[in-house]
């Protein structure tokens, strides 16, 4: 554990536009939204966003060398450009992990790298351990878990950090049922009302986009209280954190034996109030030889300046040597 990889600088790479795009149809209710980006003919790599329900932005294309990789993104059911959009049902990780083999299938891939933060971390662990033999390795960053514990933290235990932001959270609730946030906004966002569920979904993606970064930036509190992003923030979020992310309590790490074998590397922000760095630190203990960098200076964002650059080391480290240190 260490923080070396602050040590050079490694910024994104510049901007780019899809060579493909497309959809998917994966059941009679959800289509997902796919692109890929880079080398057509260079190494594949899945892309898997946070949330649930975050959706993918053009900046995540940035974190890979267009010329050396194959850049594979989509949005997860009830995300982003995928439709409908918000839509918890039929929307369980397993039909996650379904649906990221679908897309692996269409694209005629054989293996690739997996890179997944916070959420994506948790989808790109559970991916990994169900198709081991396709997965080359593996970057992680803001570790979520998916346990009782992780989840009570983000709905209770962030107001020891940022009090008035749970204010405010908490203030969206009648006083009478503020004894159990987690229930009183399950209520509210699944619900049959727009207009409840529609301002119940913008006040939690609200909470989250506020706590994200080391220093609050307003330009991603007011992308999080976009319907765009809030709807997809807010239903699944909730839908995963009330099911467990449909996984046996501590799932990821009693079956980390199954890709324990293939390289990884763990980046994370010290002072990562979202997911704290116990559950990286976790993950690590029963992963030994995966890599572990813990930033210094930095919260919960990919776009934390030294989670950045990390990630891009990684993406050049494995590019280069198939491993990471």
């Amino acid at each position: 554990m260490s923080d070396a990889a602050q040590q050079a600088n490694y910024p994104l790479f510049p901007e780019i536009e899809p060579y493909r795009t497309g959809t998917l149809a994966v059941d009679n209710l959800h289509t997902l939204y796919w692109e890929e980006c880079g080398n057509p003919d260079g190494q594949p790599v899945l892309f898997l966003h946070g949330g649930p329900g975050g959706g993918t932005t053009p900046g995540h294309r940035r974190f890979f060398d267009p010329a050396h990789y194959r850049i594979v993104l989509f949005d997860q059911r009830g995300a982003g450009k995928s439709t409908p959009l918000g839509e918890y049902r039929q929307n369980t990780t397993q039909l996650l992990i379904d649906d990221i083999e679908k897309i692996r299938v269409l694209l005629g891939i054989d293996q690739w790298l997996v890179f997944g933060g916070s959420w994506g971390s948790t989808l790109a662990l559970a991916y990994g351990e169900a198709h081991p033999k396709v997965c080359l390795g593996f970057i992680l960053r803001g570790i979520f878990l998916c346990t009782k514990a992780e989840v009570d933290w983000f709905v209770n235990g962030m107001r020891n950090f940022f009090p008035e932001v749970h204010q405010r959270f908490a203030d969206a609730i009648p006083v009478a049922e503020r004894g159990d946030l987690l229930q009183a906004y399950v209520k509210r966002l699944f619900c049959d009302d727009p207009a409840i569920y529609v301002e119940a979904a913008r006040q939690w993606s609200r909470y989250e986009g506020s706590c994200l970064f080391l220093t609050p930036q307003a330009e991603a509190i007011s992308s999080f209280e976009s319907d765009e992003v809030s709807l997809g923030i807010g239903r699944l979020e909730v839908h995963y954190m009330l099911h467990g992310a449909f996984m046996e309590d501590d799932a990821l790490i009693k079956n980390i034996g199954a890709i324990a074998h293939l390289p990884a590397v763990i980046v994370q922000g010290r002072y990562d109030v979202i997911c704290p760095p116990v559950s990286a630190y976790r993950l690590h203990e029963a992963w030994p030889t995966a890599a572990f960098h813990v930033i210094g200076d930095a919260g919960h964002a990919a776009m934390e300046p030294g989670i950045a650059s990390a990630l891009v080391r990684a993406t050049e480290q494995f590019k280069k040597q198939g491993r990471f240190d």
